[in-house]
């Protein structure tokens, strides 16, 4: 399934633009005044910004307001940063650098964004293996990785035998104390980092966040 980019510009540069669409690795959708635009809307992968409209300030602030999606800004050499935007694409420029550079922007930011997870104050950087809160950082495991997410993402209380399965992939008989080991050593990494000893919470039912 190709990419979608929501594409603002002017007349000429949306007609530019149509002119060669099929000949793209990603699909158009152009932007009028009719469209509700909301950025969270999954079928959209980002934004393809005609740099003249960012003198219009109707359209500046809807630009701006978007925060999720990627925004290549398109313009000459003269372009000036009045919108907010991932990257630029200084014109003119060939249809298969056009196609290379959209195409590589995209994925670039599809990987740093899943390779980053929101856990209430902390970040975890996949890529590096840290988890980090302002300006301090621990590093994890890639089993501590998965054993935070989960517990994140679960919403709710999992039992020992629960995260035994579903990280370790135990049978539910299984004697062991890698459950405890895990979450002890975690705790005691994010305690004595942060001074945060409620980071994993455990109750009768179980281990949350």
């Amino acid at each position: 399934m190709k990419n979608s980019l929501l594409v603002f510009g002017t007349k000429n540069f949306n007609n530019s633009l149509n002119e060669i669409k099929e000949y793209l690795n990603f699909s158009l959708i152009f932007f009028h005044n009719e469209i509700s635009f909301n950025n969270t809307v999954p079928s959209i992968d980002g934004l393809l910004i005609d740099s003249v409209i960012c003198n219009d300030t109707n359209y500046l602030s809807l630009i701006n307001s978007v925060n999720n999606k990627p925004i290549f800004l398109i313009g000459r050499s003269e372009v000036t940063k009045k919108c907010n935007y991932t990257d630029k694409i200084i014109l003119p420029l060939i249809l298969s650098d056009f196609n290379t550079k959209i195409m590589s922007l995209l994925t670039t930011v599809t990987f740093n964004k899943n390779s980053s997870v929101k856990i209430k104050q902390y970040t975890i950087d996949k890529n590096e293996k840290k988890l980090k809160s302002n300006n301090l950082s621990i590093t994890v495991t890639e089993r501590e990785i998965q054993l935070i997410e989960l517990l994140f993402n679960e919403k709710k209380s999992l039992s020992k035998n629960n995260l035994l399965k579903k990280i370790w992939k135990y049978s539910e008989n299984v004697d062991t104390h890698t459950v405890e080991t895990h979450i002890y050593r975690l705790r005691k990494k994010i305690f004595v980092k942060f001074n945060d000893d409620s980071f994993i919470v455990n109750s009768k039912a179980g281990y949350t966040i």
